[in-house]
């Protein structure tokens, strides 16, 4: 049976249909950075969302659990060897995303025998400064984007709309309001509008401050709690990535 650039075309379109349909309910993931570094936050339930890459570079990502787990352990493994091979100042999130993950996810995808990675996610390396700092937004299809300042990723173009509302215009602050503005969007971006699914996409509804915390209050009533991990500028520490504790969430939550 012949295979026509129509049958090809047709089954990147259902490929594409069934990644959204699973990514749909899944929760959003923010990166930020700010003064002394780059934040990224969600809320999970489970599985763990966001990891450490390599010294200056970190991931969050939402899906398929099989897809992250694989995707971050050959993020992982490509970096470390980067750095072994090159030098640890060589490894750069550049690489990982365009040279190691987004070829092979775009193989995946556009192979009518393969199933596609179900997976959007973001990669960060901090700099030296805030304008130093890169952030990149990866699809499931292999197709990524870099971002200035913050950068997100949902489930749908309704979540991803209201996310880009709250987050556009965005000034590099303190810790203390990339934290505020992080969940101002993460509880936009999960929040349900009644115009979601419409075709008026100039028609941005956003909740309200009320709105907001009870919906973080129902998520973390529900079992979900805030993962917030940074990347820091400058330290002593012999790692610059840390994972935010409970005390210093604490002041956030409702």
């Amino acid at each position: 049976m012949a295979y026509t650039a129509h049958d090809w075309q047709q089954t990147l379109a259902e490929k594409a249909d069934y990644a959204e349909s699973r990514l749909r309910h899944g929760a959003p993931v923010v990166a930020l950075s700010y003064d002394k570094g780059i934040l990224l936050l969600t809320l999970r339930k489970n599985q763990g969302k966001i990891f450490e890459v390599y010294d200056r570079l970190a991931m969050g990502a939402m899906g398929n659990p099989s897809d992250l787990e694989v995707v971050r352990q050959y993020a992982v493994d490509f970096s470390h060897s980067e750095g072994y091979q090159r030098s640890i100042e060589d490894v750069s999130v550049q690489r990982v995303v365009g040279f190691a993950i987004s070829p092979s996810f775009k193989t995946a995808f556009s192979d009518p025998r393969r199933m596609p990675v179900v997976l959007n996610s973001i990669f960060a390396q901090v700099g030296e400064t805030p304008e130093d700092d890169m952030l990149f937004e990866m699809n499931y299809d292999g197709d990524f984007h870099r971002h200035e300042g913050h950068a997100h990723i949902s489930g749908s173009k309704e979540a991803d709309a209201r996310m880009h509302e709250v987050l556009k215009g965005y000034k590099v602050g303190t810790q203390k309001s990339a934290i505020e503005l992080a969940l101002k969007a993460w509880t936009s971006g999960r929040w349900k509008s009644a115009s979601d699914g419409s075709d008026d996409e100039d028609n941005i509804l956003l909740p309200t401050k009320e709105e907001r915390a009870t919906l973080l209050k129902e998520q973390l009533e529900d079992g979900a709690r805030i993962e917030a991990a940074i990347l820091e500028r400058d330290t002593q520490r012999e790692r610059r990535y840390q994972v935010l504790d409970k005390e210093t969430l604490a002041p956030f939550l409702p």
